[in-house]
């Protein structure tokens, strides 16, 4: 920020400066850093599920406190209602809506710490958990740091790419321990296997096995310490897999590096030593914060809005804590199988969300992380090449099979369409076809009778709306090489969302094997336990087109109805009715939920049908009222980037409604303006200079000094750098983008 200095001021700099025997160094004062604008603590509140921990961009370590808390909430082992610490872990999940991970974790304590061998039903919270007030955490982009008020010691994290680097500042007067645990229930899982060696008084190394969400996970680990371990005691307690280490020192600053490997040991102690050399904390810090600040600074935003750019800063941020790196410095990661594979001339990735993140994040790493984009599909490529169908929800070194579809083929086709990296096109459309062939899920009946009957498939509405989606990838990537029978078969199926439409009701309903709709029909009611719908209800996939919304448009009766009909969903009194509705069903505009993915696209249809001023009416609104810099600023799970991809894209104006057809609709733009970098040195300029809370209305629109009058812009487009200008009003230009 630069400082406006007043005429007195000058006067008495040149009264000063005259008497003075020579003039004195002129301060510069630097502008902010983006990194200020993050915040991590937001998300961790309400159903958020985001954790507050230091965490590298993309990297391998996410070092977070874990409050030992079970529930829903606590899925990536934090809550913001929380206030104790049971443990600061390696690895977390973002915004995930189930829980795993929190591997390898460490707790400080100032007094005695006793296990006996064989000890049951041992409540490790209540017995040596910290305790905290909110008034003493910090988070920042790559920093974490807590006091212990009923101990009064301070932990402090920081990261690498590859490494966690922990230091503990105990008080005087207690012990000086550490409660290595790698059994007790801080997370979700089950370890079955679990071992801890101290190796020596400055190496300790281990390894934690479990079930979970990751039915299979592997973490080897290699801890470092700055001082002696003067003592250590290793014990299994409370059943099989559960060893607990305590470690105790002489000094009261304790300094422990760590780093983690799914294959072994070898690789742990290989990742760490690579990644983190020396015992520098604050410059290691710096290092992080740099790294951060190198990534938040491929978009630029100019906004009066202090709050705006914090939202928009850790929006940017939560983009791109997942996926994280999982092949360890010589390449090797657990396979799909268990057995060790490797990365050649790429790393590979895990945690990918993509029921979620297909829809925006991945769009967005199109534009900002295009060597990542590479990386990603080589990953999704491998994963196939070693099960024979594409990834689903994988997760270290697991595929879950969570959520319905298949969006890697979309992750890929977007890929391939728009021309990023150097994999395998001829083995990305094989892969993609035959997985979309793969008889998962219902796929089956869905290519017998041409739709996924409710009678024998739950959620068959949902699980074949999104099929649709991947059937049109692929179709695209087929005429992109020039397979034309390919291309006309998946473009038929990918037509099949007619087979749901009913047009007595006017919406998307479950349809039985003898061809009858399923009754009774309410399109609000919910069933997280089994209805014709993922984790929504009928008005919320109606729109779930975004392959071919001209059709939708024609199924509904024209443009005209059409947008009544939308303008029907965001009005609806009771939105969602049901005694067991999906808990996913949050941050609701009359039925329209913003806080779940699968109606993201929707407020940009508006776009298609010549209210155009309707999107950016509702996208202010959604922009504004579900988004905050609080801990409760996320209106749903935040879903490894997804609810942040949205508003970033949203923030500049325009979205990804069909990520592969690359195009970008226009919505609403809230910030002055956004600079993008699109490849070294060259930008791609959004400017809004009256955008306002008040003024969301687009009145015109120019590319490059052009007029313009379709409401979206292409990928090409963007890539190619330029400027984008909107002059923004505070009432609607209805004529515009008709």
């Amino acid at each position: 920020m630069i400082r406006i200095i007043s005429a007195l001021s000058i006067a008495l700099i040149i009264l000063a400066a005259c008497a003075a025997p020579a003039p004195a160094p002129v301060k510069v004062i630097p502008q902010d850093r983006l990194t200020d604008f993050v915040d991590p603590f937001i998300g961790t509140g309400d159903h958020g599920h985001t954790y507050p921990g230091a965490a590298y961009p993309f990297g391998q370590i996410q070092l977070s406190p874990d409050n030992g808390t079970q529930g829903w909430d606590w899925c990536s082992g934090y809550h913001y209602s929380d206030s104790i610490v049971a443990g600061f872990s390696h690895l977390h999940l973002s915004g995930t809506g189930i829980g795993d991970l929190a591997d390898i974790s460490f707790l400080p304590v100032a007094s005695e710490v006793t296990f006996k061998s064989g000890e049951k039903n041992v409540d490790f919270v209540t017995r040596y958990a910290g305790k905290y007030n909110h008034k003493d955490e910090v988070a920042k982009a790559g920093y974490y740091s807590v006091v212990l008020k009923n101990s009064g010691i301070k932990a402090e994290f920081t990261v690498t790419e590859r490494a966690g680097l922990h230091r503990y500042t105990f008080p005087q007067g207690g012990e000086n321990n550490l409660v290595v645990n790698l059994g007790f229930a801080i997370n979700w899982d089950k370890p079955y296997t679990t071992t801890l060696n101290v190796v020596d008084s400055s190496l300790v190394t281990g390894s934690r096995l479990s079930h979970g969400w990751a039915k299979d996970q592997h973490v080897f680990f290699a801890a470092r310490f700055s001082t002696p371990i003067l003592k250590s005691e290793i014990t299994t307690v409370g059943g099989v897999g559960r060893t607990v280490g305590v470690l105790k020192f002489g000094k009261k600053m304790v300094m422990t590096k760590v780093g983690v490997s799914s294959v072994s040991i070898a690789n742990a102690i290989a990742n760490l030593d690579s990644s983190l050399a020396g015992w520098d904390f604050e410059a290691t810090q710096q290092t992080a914060s740099d790294a951060w600040e190198k990534e938040l600074s491929k978009i630029k935003i100019q906004s009066n809005d202090l709050v705006q750019k914090r939202i928009f800063y850790t929006s940017l941020y939560h983009t791109m804590v997942a996926p994280a790196l999982f092949s360890d410095t010589n390449g090797e990661f657990k396979g799909i199988k268990g057995d060790v594979q490797k990365a050649d001339g790429y790393n590979r990735y895990t945690v990918f969300s993509i029921w979620d993140t297909y829809r925006a994040l991945h769009p967005l790493f199109t534009i900002t992380q295009q060597t990542r984009v590479n990386d990603m599909v080589k990953t999704m490529l491998d994963q196939y090449k070693q099960t024979g169908i594409l990834p689903v929800w994988e997760l270290e070194g697991n595929e879950t099979f969570c959520m319905v579809g298949n969006h890697s083929i979309a992750v890929i086709a977007e890929a391939l369409l728009k021309g990023i990296g150097d994999f395998d096109h001829q083995l990305a459309f094989e892969a993609m076809k035959v997985t979309s062939l793969h008889d998962r899920d219902g796929m089956g009946l869905y290519d017998k009778l041409g739709y996924m009957p409710a009678d024998k498939i739950q959620q068959s509405v949902a699980k074949s709306l999104e099929v649709a989606i991947d059937d049109w990838c692929v179709a695209a990537v087929a005429k992109k090489l020039g397979k034309t029978e390919d291309a006309a078969y998946f473009t038929k199926r990918s037509e099949s969302f007619r087979q749901y439409f009913d047009k007595e009701t006017r919406f998307m309903r479950g349809k039985l094997s003898n061809g009858k709709w399923t009754t009774p029909f309410d399109p609000a009611y919910s069933n997280h336990e089994g209805s014709d719908y993922t984790e929504g209800n009928g008005w919320q996939y109606l729109w779930l087109v975004p392959q071919n919304v001209p059709g939708l448009i024609d199924l509904l009766g024209g443009k005209e109805p059409f947008a009544d009909k939308l303008d029907q969903l965001f009005a609806v009194k009771d939105g969602v009715v049901g005694e067991k509705a999906s808990s996913d069903i949050s941050g609701l505009i009359g039925a329209y939920a913003h806080g779940n993915e699968p109606g993201h696209q929707t407020s940009f249809l508006f776009d298609f049908a010549g209210r155009a001023w309707r999107t950016q009416e509702i996208n202010r609104q959604i922009q504004t009222t579900l988004y905050a810099d609080k801990p409760e600023g996320i209106s749903g799970n935040e879903d490894c980037g997804q609810m942040s991809a949205w508003y970033i894209f949203s923030a500049m104006g325009f979205y990804p409604v069909n990520p592969s057809d690359l195009t970008y609709q226009f919505g609403s733009p809230i910030v002055q303006e956004a600079k993008l970098e699109v490849a070294p040195e060259k930008y791609f300029t959004m400017k809004a200079p009256l955008a306002s809370i008040t003024n969301k209305y687009i009145v015109e629109a120019k590319l490059n000094g052009q007029v313009i009058t379709r409401p979206y812009i292409t990928h090409q487009e963007i890539m190619a750098g330029g400027i984008l200008e909107f002059t923004m009003g505070a009432q609607p230009n209805k004529s515009l983008f008709k």
